[in-house]
């Protein structure tokens, strides 16, 4: 939740910071090391990097060009001399920043802000951990391609370097709390198995049924992790019924197959249990206009007066929650595609990327807070394109700590009043209108268009 109460320390800050405007923002949410800039003055100095960075991950325009050109207009309005418009230097001062610095900076901003608001918003008590997979690309370059190559059925030279990432967000909030990334080739399942650590005994994953195995099933509750997952579709056998509780509700046994996962030891295989106890309720979806269907949920919860079944039916349908998360991330603040032209730097940026949007995430709950509504309600967009045109009044170097304190209480009541209208079970197609420039594609490598263009090839 923001602060108002450290704007005296936070305009302090400004005076020394080129991108005041966001530091005297989300200042009192991020925590930077105490060592950086300590050495050495710097025009662009880690602290002055990183607010420099975020602010260009904010910006609809995320060139390093418009980043520069920034700083120098801010530089020219202070007395200062300006910089060149190179952005060479700005380049390797990004490259100072250490991405544990980066990954700290965010556990701090996930600890700090989401964790309160968290508490006041749990299913039974429990913490909702939702889990699912995406991918983004990234510049065709030499680098990337060996770390991240694109996907084997395009021909070489024609497509670009795609990265497989896994996240792990917070259903109260929307936060993301974790997340892994990998090559394309790597499945998802490995990705999630490597974040287990980040869950607490007592939580809840939520995800599809991609997820749902025997033996993370069986590992998970081993951490004293539940889990509510829908049934793989394949688990039509070695299943065996236990009691039913009711009419579409039972308690089962899965048996474990003979075959081992590939990820698995053989003696931790050989010393799981050959069976394990699991509910399974199955749930009729209608949506007017559609065939009736039925799925099923599977969960390690086995008590049925706790936990009723239409709670998991409630529970699972809030999944679909985390495909709007990932389309806010990468759709809406930008990051389906990186710009950074080497896998080190990608990392970076795709850290800044889940900062901003986790400090985003703590706006819209310091405005639902403000606006009593429920976080949910609120728009990711309209918090984003409020904070990009706010940050000017938060730059003003008149402005007075009461006049800061007002700014924050103006944005947050203004982002409260921009809720989402109730749409359950809206339809709409996935398909594209505008049509596309009739141009021919680069289904082949650019330097052999280019000598077809000169007429050197047949």
């Amino acid at each position: 939740m923001m602060n108002l109460g450290r704007t005296r320390d936070l305009a302090r800050k400004t005076q020394r910071l080129d991108a005041q405007g966001l530091c005297a923002m989300f200042g009192a949410m991020v925590r930077t090391p105490e060592g950086w800039d300590a050495c050495r003055q710097r025009l662009y100095g880690r602290a002055c990097t990183f607010w420099m960075f975020l602010e260009q991950t904010l910006c609809e325009d995320k060139s390093c060009t418009q980043a520069v050109a920034k700083n120098a207009v801010r530089r020219a309005c202070g007395g200062q001399t300006t910089a060149s418009p190179d952005t060479g230097a700005y380049c390797k001062a990004r490259k100072r920043l250490s991405p544990d610095d980066l990954a700290g900076i965010n556990r701090a901003v996930v600890d700090g802000v989401h964790r309160p608001r968290e508490s006041a918003h749990l299913w039974h008590g429990r913490r909702v951990r939702v889990v699912d997979g995406s991918t983004v690309s990234m510049p065709d370059t030499p680098d990337n391609q060996a770390r991240y190559p694109q996907p084997c059925g395009q021909a070489p030279g024609c497509g670009f370097p795609m990265m497989r990432l896994l996240a792990v967000f917070s259903l109260a909030t929307g936060a993301m709390v974790a997340f892994a990334k990998a090559p394309l080739k790597t499945s998802e399942r490995p990705l999630f198995r490597a974040l287990w650590d980040m869950l607490d005994p007592g939580d809840v994953v939520l995800a599809d049924r991609g997820f749902c195995g025997y033996a993370e099933g069986w590992l998970l509750s081993q951490r004293g992790v539940d889990w509510v997952m829908r049934n793989h579709q394949r688990r039509t056998v070695g299943v065996s019924l236990l009691r039913r509780i009711g009419k579409n509700d039972r308690i089962v046994l899965w048996h474990k197959t003979k075959i081992r996962p590939e990820w698995m030891e053989r003696e931790q295989w050989r010393d799981m249990p050959d069976t394990m106890v699991v509910r399974e309720i199955a749930v009729q979806v209608d949506i007017p206009g559609f065939r009736t269907s039925t799925i099923v949920i599977a969960t390690s919860l086995l008590d049925e007066k706790e936990f009723a079944a239409g709670d998991f039916a409630r529970l699972y349908r809030t999944r679909w929650m985390c495909e709007l998360f990932l389309r806010d991330i990468k759709t809406t603040l930008g990051m389906d595609i990186l710009r950074c032209k080497t896998p080190e730097m990608a990392h970076r940026e795709l850290l800044m990327h889940i900062i901003a949007y986790n400090l985003l995430r703590a706006v819209m709950a310091s405005a639902a807070i403000t606006g009593d509504v429920q976080c949910f309600r609120l728009s990711f967009k309209t918090a984003l394109s409020t904070v990009r045109q706010w940050e000017t009044a938060f730059a003003q170097r008149h402005a007075h700590n009461t006049t800061r304190e007002t700014i924050v209480r103006h944005m947050l009541q203004y982002i409260s009043r921009a809720i989402i209208p109730e749409r359950p079970d809206r339809i709409e197609p996935r398909a594209i209108k505008r049509r596309p420039k009739e141009y021919d594609r680069l289904n082949k490598p650019r330097s052999v268009m280019k000598q077809r263009l000169l007429g050197q090839t047949p």
